[in-house]
């Protein structure tokens, strides 16, 4: 991506412990590209969290804003590849070294455009709490 874009750091939790986290990265125009890292904690985790990080991560306003989506997620974890090919449409999936990378677009039923925008300045104020918080 040319511009800096809207960085963010998602997490799913089991308690006090980070089960699964991804970095987003959304283009500052609706209807670019968001590009996201998916990464769960090794060992067993319960099921379902994997989903849940996909699921919040194609839930952000930025995402939603977006046009496409490029994923990266560690092979083998059929949960988090599965969810995301649900939640997208033409998706592309192909094995790069022990990742998976998914290109797919993402389901034109969203908010219209000044929606779109609103969802990103406000996308942008609670990332700048969450930076300010951590």
């Amino acid at each position: 991506m040319t511009d800096p874009g809207t960085s963010r750091h998602v997490e799913i939790k089991d308690g006090d412990q980070t089960v699964a986290a991804a970095e987003v990265r959304a283009s500052q125009q609706a209807g670019g590209t968001v590009q996201a890292s998916l990464h769960a904690a090794s060992g067993h985790i319960a099921p379902g969290s994997r989903a849940s990080l996909v699921d919040a991560v194609m839930d952000l306003p930025e995402v939603q804003a977006s046009d496409r989506v490029e994923a990266a997620i560690p092979y083998g974890d059929g949960e988090s590849l599965e969810r995301l090919r649900e939640r997208t449409e033409d998706a592309q999936a192909r094995a790069a070294g022990a990742t998976t990378l998914l290109d797919a677009n993402i389901p034109s039923s969203r908010r219209p455009a000044g929606e779109q925008q609103a969802g990103n300045q406000a996308a942008g104020e609670r990332q700048a709490d969450d930076q300010s918080s951590a």
